[in-house]
């Protein structure tokens, strides 16, 4: 009877002790969580991670040495192109001409993001696209072409992500005030 009596009265002194108009006169304190704010880009280059911002300035220089190749093919002088497993010797050939074309929209892909332009984002993920493709035809045509081997192509290990990217990044790009400032999406890495 007496172990009865003692649960009961420790079972009353939780209940009392849990209600809340016990807890209301309590002075409970709980810290609020600190929310950093994102920091604001300043300019539509600042939406841009720092790999594209790379892959950017390496197109720059690409774009800059297709004069010389063009020099190199009319002096009948050999110049390696090589871009997304599609590869030539010889600037002045069919392949030639569309890695020099194919350079140089990707130089004008860099200069559209690099300058901000309304229209970078668009043209970036068709340049996506176009690439995508040419990686696989390049698979595709090394299992029938002359060394019979299937090659998988690691640009594709960029190219995928950067055109995840260029679809997030499109809205803020879009809607970037020119005179103020916009939180940047999550960034991927």
């Amino acid at each position: 009877m007496d172990c009865i009596i003692l649960v009961r009265c420790f079972f009353s002194y939780i209940y009392l002790t849990l209600t809340p108009h016990h807890m209301e006169q309590k002075n409970i304190n709980i810290p609020a969580p600190k929310i950093i704010p994102p920091k604001k880009a300043k300019r539509r280059r600042d939406l841009l991670p720092w790999w594209i911002v790379v892959f950017i300035w390496l197109f720059f220089v690409f774009c800059a040495l297709m004069p010389v190749a063009l020099i190199f093919g009319l002096l009948h002088i050999n110049f390696e192109l090589s871009l997304l497993g599609v590869t030539t010797e010889k600037p002045f050939s069919l392949i030639g001409a569309f890695l020099i074309v194919l350079f140089g929209f990707k130089g004008v892909v860099s200069y559209g993001l690099w300058q901000e332009q309304n229209w970078a984002i668009d043209v970036a993920k068709i340049d996506a696209i176009i690439s995508i493709a040419i990686c696989i035809l390049a698979m595709i045509f090394s299992i029938f072409g002359p060394p019979h081997t299937f090659n998988i192509r690691l640009e594709l290990l960029v190219i995928f992500p950067y055109y995840y990217k260029m679809d997030k990044l499109q809205y803020d790009w879009e809607n970037f005030d020119d005179g103020g400032s916009i939180e940047p999406a999550e960034e991927i890495v």
